[in-house]
């Protein structure tokens, strides 16, 4: 090493003229700007998810009309058709059902967007999942994949849950294992007492006590939904359930918005629950989901983030 270069690596670093509290809140923004950012962001989100909602409002009553006169044409109430006819107003009438359900679930993330809550009624879990199954069973006899309900009333007395979202969600889980289960595949739509101890909740102290609590009653109620699809890779288990995410459908077909999980997700936590899925990549899907069998104990769950535990 040269001496002109043994002089430069010795020179002392020039010492900065603000010190190490002022360099740090120069650099790092406060948490009172940081606090009003998010607010900012929050408010324009809830603008245009109430956008959103008003578009999808005002486009039901023209699409309910064309759909009208389709049905009107296919009945043949304004004349006989012929098969080139039908088959044309077929495929309109099916596209028509498609922009039906896309509003549907634009007004539904619309209104859970800016805060329209649950509304809690004394109900029978059981019952209401037995109706859901009587209306999802045509479909998927059509497409030639089994549809089964084993129910366990066995514990699950009926408790104070919306009765029209939990409907709404579990037709998004059915919806979506209808549509990557092949046919001759089959799907369980089933409900159970369950014992849900949160991470959350204070540890017991004694192990008396946790032998205790091990044998309380249930304070939840599971619900899942088995297909024999292709099953979702772990890499995506977090991903699906966030907004406008959709995965390759059989066939590199992609079809819908991405909001089927993600409203799905919305309504459990709403209900204080908890949706996560199961299973293995090519051995089929469990998406599962707890209820509190008392909302007013559960925990407030976060509105965003992670699938909480």
């Amino acid at each position: 090493m040269s001496e002109q270069q043994s002089t430069v690596i010795a020179m002392p670093a020039q010492e900065s003229p603000f010190s190490a509290e002022e360099a740090a809140s120069e650099s790092a923004p406060s948490y009172s700007n940081l606090l009003d950012k998010f607010q900012r962001l929050q408010e324009e989100s809830q603008r245009k998810s109430a956008a959103l909602g008003t578009a999808a409002h005002q486009l039901r009553t023209p699409l309910a009309i064309v759909a009208g006169y389709l049905d009107l044409l296919l009945g043949e109430k304004t004349g006989p058709l012929n098969d080139r006819q039908r088959k044309i107003l077929e495929e309109s009438s099916s596209n028509c059902a498609r922009l039906h359900k896309f509003i549907e679930e634009f007004l539904s993330y619309s209104a859970l967007e800016n805060g329209k809550s649950v509304k809690f009624h004394v109900g029978d879990l059981c019952d209401c999942l037995s109706e859901l199954y009587q209306y999802w069973l045509p479909p998927f006899r059509k497409k030639g994949v089994n549809l089964y309900l084993p129910l366990k009333r066995e514990g699950l007395r009926p408790f104070p849950f919306d009765y029209d979202k939990i409907q709404h969600a579990v037709s998004n889980l059915l919806d979506n294992a209808l549509k990557f289960t092949p046919p001759g595949g089959a799907v369980w739509l089933a409900a159970e007492p369950y014992c849900w101890e949160r991470r959350s909740a204070p540890r017991p102290r004694l192990v008396e006590e946790r032998r205790r609590k091990s044998s309380a009653e249930p304070n939840a109620a599971r619900v899942s939904v088995s297909d024999t699809g292709p099953g979702v890779p772990p890499e995506y288990r977090q991903e699906i359930f966030e907004d406008f995410v959709t995965l390759p459908e059989p066939g590199e077909k992609r079809e819908g918005m991405g909001l089927g999980l993600a409203i799905a997700r919305r309504m459990i936590l709403a209900h204080g629950g908890k949706l996560w899925v199961e299973g293995e990549a090519g051995e089929g899907s469990t998406f599962c989901f707890f209820l509190p069998l008392n909302p007013r104990q559960a925990p407030a769950s976060p509105r965003e983030g992670g699938i909480d535990s």
